[in-house]
């Protein structure tokens, strides 16, 4: 246990990290989808800086920051196994699970874009985006609060969470189209 609390922050460092390159890569998306409904020759230079970027973003931060955050992770839980026990930590780790899903759905979104095949318009990307901030409330939540946290107050309140956001997202991009 005498390293656990330097794993822990390290482990804390790759999740922000990791965190980071979710979130800007969504973002990165939209602006190459709406790249996309401009004249030339801006698409088409728009549209490769963006496929330039989200290529380093993915593989030179994104992929080791995941990689690193749950081999972390995994050296916390060697270091205190009873984690493995506790009900908490195994919603946690459900809802890691999901996070590196929607992160392997980033690189699959990425790869077709990098392809030019648009499968989802920016809003739709607004939307998906908003999927990596619940699954960040949600982690922060159940970590802080521990056993303390009233599952199912949780998860309503997570639910009212995503629903606020959703909505968010649409009255924003009713405000940007006037």
């Amino acid at each position: 246990m005498e390293y656990y609390q330097h794993i822990k922050a390290v482990h804390i460092i790759f999740v922000v990290s990791w965190f980071a390159g979710i979130f800007y890569i969504v973002r990165l998306f939209i602006y190459q989808v709406e790249a996309y409904e401009k004249p030339e020759p801006d698409r088409t230079i728009l549209a490769t800086e963006f496929k330039r970027i989200q290529k380093l973003l993915f593989n030179i931060i994104m992929n080791p920051a995941m990689v690193l955050t749950v081999l972390t992770a995994l050296g916390m839980i060697y270091l205190n196994p009873y984690l493995l026990q506790t009900p908490w930590f195994q919603v946690k780790l459900g809802l890691v699970t999901g996070l590196i899903l929607y992160h392997f759905s980033c690189g699959k979104i990425m790869k077709d874009l990098r392809a030019d095949i648009v499968k989802l318009s920016s809003g739709q990307l607004r939307m998906y985006n908003e999927i990596a901030t619940i699954f960040l409330v949600a982690i922060v939540f159940i970590v802080m609060l521990k056993n303390a946290f009233n599952w199912i107050y949780g998860v309503l309140g997570l639910v009212a969470f995503g629903v606020l956001i959703m909505l968010a997202v649409k009255l924003v991009r009713r405000l940007r189209a006037k």
